[in-house]
């Protein structure tokens, strides 16, 4: 079959198969490389953001993800009527399904990612176990083939030793996973295990390795082009987790030590080549206290956390994604880049810290983003939009950079400091906590960090309703007090349209 992810000519027309601030990015990118851009939305995204700033837009369905932005016919057929040549995924919906990209070769057109087998080999979770065997890359003891019964389950934790961990083997995120201590719950946590893998991927296979009892969660960063190169860029830290979804990052991790980041550097490389990667993708790693790195898994896509590796390495990813599908060499290895300063990144989403991270969307309100030197926002929706029940809650995500880890971390209480946003609950004071947290300044966390430190009832925390009464009582008594005065005031300051300049009193 013919690989859809590299061609020996330039694009033309970029389609983004995907929404939110990822199609922002892509779409800005794409207009830098003078692409022309399609953007295909569902029904309530209509107006969003990334509808408005392509060329072109198609609608390919309802709210529903299934029946819009993981219909893989729906958007083949949006780049077929607008002339496509490309398809960016994006990250989520269809960027890791293999088949999607089989669709995109036959309809002749380029997917920016990895190949097809690729993906289809790092996303069966035994199979890449398997490969990394083979490709000698470390891993915690367990299977590489998936757990046939209860009873070979629990002959295989006793020989492995309790702790174990009983994963999904066609997926991740969390889904399919449970943790085991003690012998006699391993009955009930293999089915409840494998009843969350079929609902979740339609797959009920599970595996079982050694639980890391006190793990940091380490990625790196890795690009492979068509000419035989595969380079590193150095390691991200993810070890900040609720519900094992990711909410803070940083670049580079605090504890690695320059012989470690080599070793694992290419552990990473040796990876991706075993399955023939190619394009931007993430080898993930758990970390144990003596520094000890074990395999977890492969993500074949962009990560959301891209932009704190661009802040250290000055290499913008998505940039390099485009290059690499249109068939360009890298032009340079690892031992050319370097880590420069320090990166930090704080998750925005509708989520409220103090009812264990439930998702809270709904229209926004009021949206001021932070600005200034070494702040990054990257937001997907604006003031006046909605973050919908339909899709991530993810607002945007904060990034923020520094001389040092220190300056980071300042930076980015400030950042949070002056992010306001009203009408939801969000992650924001959490991740103020976290930056302030002695132990995450220390450097001195894992995995557990959400669990173990985290206090909600210790926060001062947004009370949307509270704060939206405040400021219209504010606003009352300032012009019944102060009415005489504020056209004064406006007429001597900077805003032209101001509501006390048109005010007329009686």
């Amino acid at each position: 079959m013919t690989d859809s992810t590299v061609t020996s000519r330039p694009f033309d027309k970029v389609l983004v198969a995907n929404r939110g601030e990822i199609a922002l990015r892509v779409l800005r990118t794409c207009h830098e490389q003078g692409l022309n851009t399609v953007a295909v939305y569902s029904t309530p995204d209509r107006s969003a953001p990334h509808v408005r700033r392509a060329d072109e837009a198609y609608h390919i369905g309802p709210a529903e993800a299934a029946q819009s932005y993981l219909d893989s016919e729906a958007i083949l057929e949006a780049a077929r009527r607008s002339g496509a040549d490309a398809i960016h995924p994006g990250y989520g919906f269809l960027s890791e399904n293999a088949a999607f990209a089989e669709a995109c070769a036959e309809a002749g057109v380029h997917f920016v990612g990895p190949p097809a087998a690729a993906i289809r080999a790092m996303g069966d979770k035994t199979a890449a176990r398997q490969l990394m065997k083979e490709a000698g890359v470390p891993m915690a003891p367990g299977t590489t083939d998936a757990v046939a019964s209860t009873e070979e389950g629990e002959e295989i934790a006793e020989d492995i030793g309790y702790p174990v961990l009983i994963k999904a083997a066609a997926g991740g995120g969390g889904k399919g996973m449970r943790i085991v201590h003690e012998p006699e719950h391993f009955a009930g946590a293999m089915d409840r295990a494998q009843g969350e893998a079929a609902s979740s991927f339609g797959d009920g296979r599970v595996f079982i390795e050694k639980y890391i009892e006190e793990p940091r969660h380490i990625e790196f960063q890795i690009l492979g082009d068509h000419h035989g190169n595969t380079v590193h860029l150095f390691e991200r830290e993810c070890s900040i987790q609720r519900r094992h979804q990711k909410v803070i990052e940083e670049a580079p991790s605090s504890v690695l030590t320059p012989e470690v980041r080599r070793e694992m550097g290419k552990a990473a490389v040796a990876a991706a080549e075993s399955c023939g990667y190619r394009n931007a993708g993430t080898v993930e790693f758990l970390v144990d206290a003596d520094l000890n790195y074990y395999f977890m898994e492969m993500n074949t896509r962009l990560q959301v956390e891209h932009p704190v590796t661009e802040w250290v390495t000055g290499v913008d990813l998505v940039a390099e994604q485009l290059r690499v599908a249109q068939g360009e060499a890298l032009g340079y290895t690892t031992d050319d880049l370097s880590i420069n300063g320090h990166a930090m990144e704080s998750r925005v989403y509708a989520e409220d810290p103090a009812s264990n991270f439930l998702p809270d969307p709904g229209p926004l309100k009021r949206h001021s983003a932070p600005s200034g030197v070494g702040v990054r926002v990257d937001a997907g929706v604006e003031e006046g939009g909605e973050v919908l029940i339909h899709y991530d809650p993810m607002i945007s995500k904060v990034t923020t950079w520094g001389r040092d880890r220190e300056a980071a971390i300042d930076r980015m209480i400030r950042a949070l400091d002056e992010y306001e946003v009203a009408s939801m609950a969000t992650t924001i004071p959490f991740c103020r906590f976290a930056m302030e947290h002695e132990g995450f300044r220390a450097g001195d966390f894992t995995t557990h960090f959400v669990d173990e430190e985290f206090d909600p009832s210790a926060l001062q925390l947004e009370d949307p309703e509270r704060d939206e009464l405040a400021a219209l009582a504010a606003t009352l008594y300032y012009a019944e007090t102060q009415a005489d005065e504020a056209p004064t005031i406006a007429a001597n300051g900077r805003e032209d349209r101001s509501p006390w300049r048109q005010r007329r009193r009686p």
